[in-house]
């Protein structure tokens, strides 16, 4: 009878792993969730508001423009299909990247001369596979639609080159169609003797949108290879295969760009400037940082 007793006395409350679990959870672990609830309690109760700490930054984020306007002067002389091809199409059915009919290659355009014009159009403005939509760029629809005639015919096609628009100004016989402009050249236009001064004005003016420009032109030509890694394009913010490019210097990838590499013809197979050249090849390496 003593001896149960004693057993008894020397017995604790945990009489099973069941409960020793229990008392395990209650003991140590709920208190120390509860500790670190407390401290995130507290610390982000002592969190600066957004944008307290730079001011000037929290202001300009806000404000940052989300887009950007650029007026085209709506009565220029549309371009012919040679001008379109040279400037928009080149990079791509010059050297048949992408599986892109090159230019004069009439076994490759047969069958597509045999779809008709209608349909080559809208597969030039609409896009499709590899090729990027070419409607809402730098030429219109009838321009690009004469860029696809005179793919074409170099190719045994005989479609008619499309006319202006009424009310729209014919191709120049000489000079140059005037290149899409902004609202600071328009002005220098309406006031000749001043045209120099304003257009020095435009340059400097236009330094801060150089990335604008960059994914402009990107959209326009890049996009066609870098987009998809056509004939071993560096892909589009793919940071493993840029890196060594970037390595080499930026110096070397304007070069590159401007003068051509592999598969790629020089300026990408546009009529670009040097200084949007160098826009656009500071966005894609932007983009792979």
């Amino acid at each position: 009878m003593s001896a149960h007793h004693s057993e008894e006395a020397h017995t604790g409350p945990i009489k099973n792993p069941k409960q020793l679990l229990a008392a395990v959870l209650f003991a140590f672990v709920i208190p120390i969730f509860a500790i670190i609830a407390l401290v995130y309690y507290v610390t982000s109760a002592n969190k600066p508001a957004l944008g307290a700490a730079n001011p000037e930054k929290a202001v300009a984020e806000r404000i940052q423009k989300v887009g950007m306007v650029e007026i085209r002067d709506a009565n220029r002389a549309l371009k012919n299909g040679e001008d379109v091809f040279k400037a928009q199409c080149a990079a791509c059915h010059t050297t048949g990247a992408a599986g892109a009919p090159k230019l004069g290659d009439a076994s490759a355009w047969a069958p597509r001369i045999q779809t008709g014009f209608d349909a080559l159009v809208h597969s030039a403005l609409a896009g499709k596979g590899a090729m990027a939509p070419q409607g809402g760029g730098d030429f219109n629809d009838t321009e690009i639609g004469r860029a696809v005639a005179y793919m074409a015919n170099a190719a045994g096609a005989k479609f008619a080159e499309p006319a202006a628009p009424a009310g729209a100004a014919a191709a120049p016989t000489a000079a140059p169609a005037a290149a899409p402009v902004t609202a600071a050249p328009i002005a220098a236009a309406a006031a000749p003797q001043a045209a120099a001064p304003v257009a020095a004005t435009a340059t400097v003016a236009a330094a801060p949108g150089a990335s604008a420009a960059g994914e402009a032109l990107y959209k326009q030509a890049c996009q066609v290879c870098h987009a998809a890694g056509v004939a071993g394009a560096p892909k589009f913010g793919d940071k493993a295969a840029w890196a060594p490019r970037i390595q080499e210097g930026m110096e070397t990838m304007y070069a590159i760009a401007l003068k051509g590499k592999g598969a790629m013809p020089p300026r990408g197979g546009t009529s670009a400037s040097d200084a949007e050249i160098h826009a656009a090849v500071d966005y894609m390496a932007a983009a792979a940082k």
